[in-house]
């Protein structure tokens, strides 16, 4: 059997709702916010997400374990159709089959996390305030000084979804969101991080608080994504409720 495309978002939901914080960044790009930049391909129930709206396309392929040969198969399928160069997030156990294509290269393991234990949440004191867009310029200064490898697309902004916490003025810590749909209950946390002079304080831990109190107003499910081997970053997650969900590689095809 060959992969074929899909059109039908609530053909779609189905399939991911199955397992919502695995799923969260593609359940979160069925919105319209996201949608016009995705392209979607189906082999049985494993699904892969193409998506075009942050320069180089990025593919999205996650499965458990136990399906984990349906979504080789759904990849196989799709190699000779994904672009030439591209970066891929996909399930553990299937990254060989892009690692495999020309200049191509595994940039580690990462988790998925999901907010799974509520009671540590709250026993974290939160700090922060809304951002918006008024505050791009302090945050991209926030970001090339902490965090220049950021995936930040301003647009986000405009979720209210972003907070920060500033001393004496300047933005000195930041959480936000990937993606995050009151539709599908669902958010994907992202661009976070702190500055370097502050670290080891508990500000990082805070301000993410403050946003999953806030998120938790319209979302059942909160989702991240950590690489494997950031033990700070796994242990600031562990200690907010967040447990470890899936496992993936991320791998860049093509120069």
């Amino acid at each position: 059997m060959l992969p074929v495309a899909v059109h039908d978002r609530s053909a779609l939901a189905a399939l991911l709702r199955r397992d919502p914080a695995l799923h969260a960044y593609e359940l979160g790009d069925l919105d319209d916010f996201f949608w016009p930049w995705t392209t979607w391909y189906r082999l049985g129930d494993s699904l892969a997400l193409v998506y075009h709206g942050a320069g180089l396309p990025t593919l999205l392929a996650f499965e458990q374990p136990e399906h984990l040969g349906g979504l080789r198969e759904l990849l196989d399928g799709l190699r000779d159709l994904l672009p030439r160069r591209l970066y891929a997030l996909v399930t553990e156990g299937a990254e060989d089959l892009l690692t495999s294509l020309p200049d191509a290269a595994s940039r580690g393991l990462y988790l998925r996390m999901a907010l799974t234990d509520r009671g540590r949440l709250h026993a974290q004191e939160p700090q922060g305030e809304p951002l918006s867009t008024a505050d791009l310029a302090d945050l991209r200064a926030l970001y090339e000084a902490a965090y220049p490898e950021n995936w930040f697309d301003p647009r986000m902004l405009e979720t209210g979804q972003y907070v920060g916490v500033r001393e004496k003025g300047e933005l000195v810590a930041v959480a936000g969101v990937h993606v995050w749909s009151p539709e599908h209950r669902i958010a994907a946390l992202g661009n976070i991080t702190t500055h370097p002079r502050i670290r080891g304080r508990g500000v990082g831990r805070a301000v993410v608080a403050a946003l999953c109190h806030r998120l938790l107003g319209t979302v059942d499910h909160i989702a991240l994504n950590v690489k494997a081997d950031n033990t700070a970053a796994v242990a600031l997650y562990t200690a907010l409720g967040f447990e470890a969900v899936g496992r993936y590689h991320e791998v860049s095809v093509g120069r």
